[in-house]
């Protein structure tokens, strides 16, 4: 995530699905009005009002709300999110309606300094005991999941592993090894692949061990990253 930092609050309204999609950043959401149901990693929930959730960078994500729903959204590549509670505490509520509020009004003040307030109010509360940072074993992790490669393995098989929610997995992966959930798994598939076929196993056995669809799939991603 090199360049310049992105903050970018604003307020949107979601209706009918557009499709999963992933993005370069965090992008963090407070429900303002109506119920929006999120998909992320292949789990669902739901965000009413004054309830959130980070999605991390890279993360598979999709939105929709059959009867309308309004978010505060702040799109951010500042790192401090990685280490943010996947749901905000309470007294996100009145500040995320302040600084939709903001945004409705043009206020520049209030969306400069936003962002970091923010991230400062998402944080647990002073006193409280902080949690401790788990330790992931990547090595470890890597090779189990080459011992599952043909069976369906999603990035919330992985996070279960580790004892993780899928999004602190996802900040994870990203802060720790600097690329998505769903590149560090095409990764290891793809490695894997090449050293089956350095051993001179045939392309489909090989796409079969690895779990691609077919060997031309396999051929095609082997072709993408050469």
């Amino acid at each position: 995530m090199g360049g310049a930092v992105l903050n970018q609050l604003s307020v949107r309204a979601y209706g009918a699905s557009h499709g999963s999609h992933d993005h370069g950043h965090f992008q963090v959401l407070v429900g303002l009005q109506g119920v929006l149901e999120l998909e992320m990693a292949g789990r669902g929930q739901c965000l009413g009002a004054g309830q959130g959730c980070v999605v991390p960078p890279g993360e598979r994500h999709d939105f929709e709300s059959k009867l309308g729903a309004q978010c505060l959204v702040l799109d951010s590549t500042s790192m401090g999110w990685a280490s943010a509670p996947s749901a905000p505490p309470a007294q996100v509520t009145h500040l995320a309606t302040y600084l939709a509020h903001a945004c409705a009004q043009g206020l520049p003040r209030a969306q400069q300094l936003g962002p970091a307030l923010l991230l400062e109010a998402w944080q647990p509360e002073p006193g409280t005991v902080p949690r401790v940072r788990r330790h992931i074993d990547w090595d470890q992790l890597q090779r189990w999941a080459a011992s599952r490669w043909s069976e369906p393995l999603s990035v919330s098989d992985l996070a279960d592993q580790v004892h993780l929610s899928t999004a602190q997995f996802a900040a994870r992966c990203r802060a720790e090894l600097g690329m998505s959930t769903q590149q560090w798994l095409r990764s290891l598939r793809l490695e894997e692949a090449r050293e089956w076929r350095r051993q001179g196993l045939s392309v489909a056995e090989t796409a079969r061990r690895t779990g691609y669809r077919s060997p031309s799939a396999l051929t095609a991603a082997l072709r993408r990253e050469s």
